[in-house]
């Protein structure tokens, strides 16, 4: 980490769904603390709505989001990379924090379903806040 505000990058496949969800979270519970990124390896056309609806029941409206493309420079101008499900798709660089976060996939599924999901990534972001704020 440096002496800037630390900055993170959510990254899954569709960047429609786990990520934006996390990157919702971060921006809602540290505010402008950290600075907050999310892209996919193979982005979708649009956030997944049940992502929206299941954010949108916590107070979090992330539907101006837009899912973007993974780039090296998204990678190296992140202290830490959260990864969901994207495999090797995901760039390397040394110096960074590399987590990968084992959580299903909300797209195709209902409200009943992503709500767990949704409830499992605020656990994390709080855990990854935590530590980031020492």
């Amino acid at each position: 980490m440096t002496d800037q505000k630390p900055s993170v990058l959510f990254v899954c496949v569709h960047n429609a769904g786990r990520s934006q969800m996390a990157a919702g979270w971060l921006r809602e519970l540290a505010g402008d603390r950290v600075e907050v990124r999310s892209a996919g390896s193979m982005p979708a056309d649009q956030i997944n709505p049940v992502a929206v609806e299941a954010m949108r029941e916590e107070g979090i409206d992330i539907t101006a989001e837009q899912p973007k493309v993974l780039t090296t420079e998204a990678v190296q101008d992140s202290d830490v990379v959260i990864t969901m499900g994207c495999g090797d798709a995901c760039p390397f660089f040394p110096g960074k924090r590399y987590e990968d976060w084992k959580l299903d996939d909300p797209a195709g599924q209902g409200i009943e379903s992503v709500r767990p999901i949704r409830d499992d990534i605020k656990g994390r972001v709080e855990t990854l806040l935590a530590e980031l704020l020492v």
